[in-house]
């Protein structure tokens, strides 16, 4: 199926992975997803974890906090701080680790998002890119599993979206 096509690929030698996607849903919803909290909450974390927003401001020097909760209720607090927006066509930000008053946390690697939104017919190409600061962050990102969690958040997000 198109929708559920991904390519991940790791460059290291410019610390980035790319990460290319496509969804079977239109631009509008497809941005509404990755844009709004109330949605976010519904398929950022890999089951069983879910995410949990504490505030987000979506808006050019804004910043969306967040936990990952484990079923058991132990929490991992992130943060995304925007730092551009084009409506509908892409944004990006500096994401982390933080603790849950948005305290970021820099025994963990940091990072830089740039995430696009391009029409492939009836569906939308989603294309991330995560620039780390060494490679030594990346390789300690991957080593985390996300590119497993990020995989299945991203099932998450196909599933929402036939649903909704």
């Amino acid at each position: 199926m198109k929708n559920a096509m991904m390519d991940f690929s790791v460059d290291r030698e410019n610390n980035k992975v790319h990460v290319k996607r496509n969804f079977a849903a239109g631009r509008d919803k497809v941005w509404a997803a990755w844009t709004q909290s109330e949605i976010l909450d519904l398929w950022w974390a890999p089951k069983p974890w879910t995410a949990q927003t504490k505030s987000q401001e979506f808006r050019v020097g804004g910043r969306w906090l967040y936990a990952m909760v484990s079923p058991e209720g132990e929490e991992h607090w992130s943060f995304a701080d925007y730092q551009s927006i084009d409506a509908k066509n892409s944004f990006s930000g500096k994401d982390g680790f933080c603790d849950e008053s948005g305290n970021v946390n820099t025994d963990w690697p940091q990072s830089l998002w740039l995430v696009t939104f391009v029409d492939d017919g009836p569906h939308t190409a989603v294309a991330i890119s995560i620039t780390y600061p060494s490679l030594t962050d990346l390789e300690k990102t991957l080593e985390m599993g996300f590119q497993e969690g990020f995989t299945m958040g991203l099932g998450n997000l196909d599933e929402w979206l036939a649903a909704n």
